[in-house]
């Protein structure tokens, strides 16, 4: 995108610059070969989107479109409203050398990112025509009598008994009529969400997860932390029909954004968090033990630094 990078030099800010790429004669045809005729429509939510978004204009306009084609070759639209889709902002760590002191310094860089929704992905496993049935739900308390882990056959024909959410479930049936069921318990989500989740914060514990499915918030941010009933479906379709079900190329491609960007930010997280601990030594390894000596000649009692920490104690190259 050499004709974009040079347009995003062009000295434009916020919204024109974004504009300016957009209209981009190489980017306005990979929207046509994606869109056709809803092309003119896809391209104007992208800026409607980013303008109600300050996160994404904190963001490269080029970064921002090329993770709004990944929508665009799905046809699924990225309006938030809608929830098929997802353009959201992970705050990653970038490693930078000023070239004349030397010094190595880390700066944050908001990365657009494309996700799918859990309405994508039945929509996408719909369009297949392979499909007779696909459902997601949530469990009410006393719905779920047995689970058979020999068949995978989950038995929800119990008596709901409070409005308390106790897990998840996702159903298929293919029209040869093969089907099969996948439930996830509160706290199996809650446990997946801890460990392989990368928007969820390092002190964020299981139990507070937990309440999330409860808690009655309805959030317009996306994520686990700010909707963690319709990430804990998106797992559950995404995690059966990727084992079991029919997978056409659109719905293949889906799974692979969708993997390749929780793996990038993970990798991301725990960068930050091995970035945070080097600081973090780097300060402790900059502390110096003092020591109470007494001036034999006046009797005044001074502090000094400790002869062995001073020895052990690296110069900073600052």
């Amino acid at each position: 995108m050499a004709e974009n990078n040079q347009i995003a030099q062009a000295g434009q800010t916020g919204i024109a610059k974004l504009k300016a790429v957009l209209n981009a004669e190489s980017v306005q045809e990979q929207f046509q070969n994606a869109l056709a005729e809803n092309k003119d429509l896809f391209i104007a939510s992208i800026i409607d989107l980013y303008n109600g978004d300050k996160s994404l204009q904190e963001c490269n306009p080029n970064a921002i479109v090329m993770e709004a084609l990944k929508a665009a070759v799905l046809d699924l639209p990225i309006s938030r409203s809608l929830g098929f889709a997802y353009i959201v902002v992970y705050k990653n760590k970038k490693k930078v050398t000023d070239p004349q002191t030397g010094r190595t310094d880390y700066v944050t860089v908001p990365t657009p990112t494309f996700i799918p929704g859990y309405k994508g992905y039945i929509q996408l496993a719909m369009r297949t025509g392979q499909y007779r049935t696909i459902n997601a739900d949530m469990v009410y308390e006393g719905e779920l009598r047995t689970v058979n882990r020999l068949s995978g056959e989950v038995a929800l024909d119990g008596k709901r008994t409070s409005d308390k959410v106790v897990g998840y479930f996702c159903y298929f049936q293919l029209l040869n009529g093969y089907s099969k069921t996948l439930f996830m318990s509160v706290e199996e989500m809650a446990k997946y969400a801890k460990r392989y989740a990368p928007g969820i914060k390092k002190d964020t514990t299981i139990a507070q997860l937990i309440a999330k499915a409860n808690d009655g918030i309805v959030s317009k941010s996306v994520g686990w932390e700010g909707n963690f009933n319709d990430m804990a479906l998106k797992t559950v379709i995404r995690r059966l029909i990727s084992k079991y079900g029919y997978l056409s190329i659109k719905m293949q491609n889906a799974i692979g954004h969708d993997t390749e960007a929780e793996n990038r930010a993970l990798i991301a997280r725990n960068d930050t968090l091995q970035i945070a601990e080097a600081q973090q030594l780097d300060l402790d390894s900059t502390t110096v033990d003092y020591e109470e000596v007494v001036d034999t000649e006046t009797g005044e009692v001074k502090q000094q630094p400790n002869a062995a920490a001073e020895a052990s104690t690296p110069t900073p190259d600052y």
